[in-house]
């Protein structure tokens, strides 16, 4: 029974997950940007435009120039969480590539820096007046939502390990459609019933802006407003009124 009602919940997280990221993907691709609203300096070609994004995205350049201790917390953050949700491939690949088992100690470290850098992005939102008068419960309620997470994970670590072969049995499972008994420690339970929280929250919180910033048209946009000049139609009408009138 318990082992259906998870997978019965991570399904629908994962459906929740990919056709709410999709649908949100397609607004910010369908919603218009016609004028020109680069940050400056920025590029004036599309290729320069791309490395400026690809920049914001690997190493955080606008939020390092604005204020060093946010970007040290968030970079170090981010790195962790990517190196945490690489080492958990182990558990839907078979076989596990080598330089996935390379990175394994990797990702156990990363854990506790990513448990680190959300306790200083909360004592900031909490301590900084003017990021606590901004805050909002979401702010808060995301937190700790990925703080807890962190601490569940770590505690299977340290102090209620799991049968990782059975949990990886139950994924691959799941993948193919062949349902396997899942451990029923009560840590693993909460970590996972977290992560299956996270994911339906997601498409539809201010995390989405891992998929938002290659949208933003303030990045991604060149200084080209001469080469490509906007003209909105009312102006447009306008000018081909003015063109066609006969010169006195």
């Amino acid at each position: 029974m318990l082992t259906a009602i998870f997978a019965v919940l991570f399904y629908t997280a994962t459906v929740v997950l990919v056709l709410g990221l999709a649908a949100r993907v397609y607004l910010y691709a369908r919603t218009p940007a016609p004028l020109r609203i680069p940050t400056t300096p920025a590029p004036t070609s599309r290729g320069g435009a791309a490395l400026r994004v690809t920049g914001e995205v690997v190493a955080f350049r606008s939020l390092f120039r604005g204020e060093k201790l946010l970007w040290l917390l968030s970079w170090a953050f981010h790195v962790a969480l990517l190196l945490v949700i690489l080492r958990h491939l182990r558990y839907f690949l078979d076989p596990v590539p080598q330089w996935l088992v390379w990175i394994q100690p990797l990702g156990l470290y990363a854990a506790y820096v990513l448990a680190a850098a959300l306790i200083g992005l909360w004592l900031r939102r909490l301590w900084i007046e003017r990021v606590r008068h901004i805050s909002t419960p979401s702010d808060h309620a995301a937190l700790a939502l990925l703080l807890a997470i962190g601490f569940t994970g770590l505690g299977l670590q340290h102090f209620q390990p799991t049968d990782i072969v059975a949990v990886k049995a139950f994924f691959i499972g799941l993948m193919q459609f062949d349902w396997q008994p899942l451990p029923t420690e009560p840590l693993l339970l909460l970590h996972l019933a977290l992560v299956a929280l996270l994911m339906m929250v997601f498409p539809f919180s201010k995390l989405l802006h891992a998929a938002g910033v290659f949208f933003s048209p303030t990045r991604n946009q060149p200084d080209n407003p001469r080469e490509r000049r906007h003209t909105a139609p009312w102006a447009r009408a306008l000018e081909q009124e003015a063109t066609h009138q006969p010169h006195e």
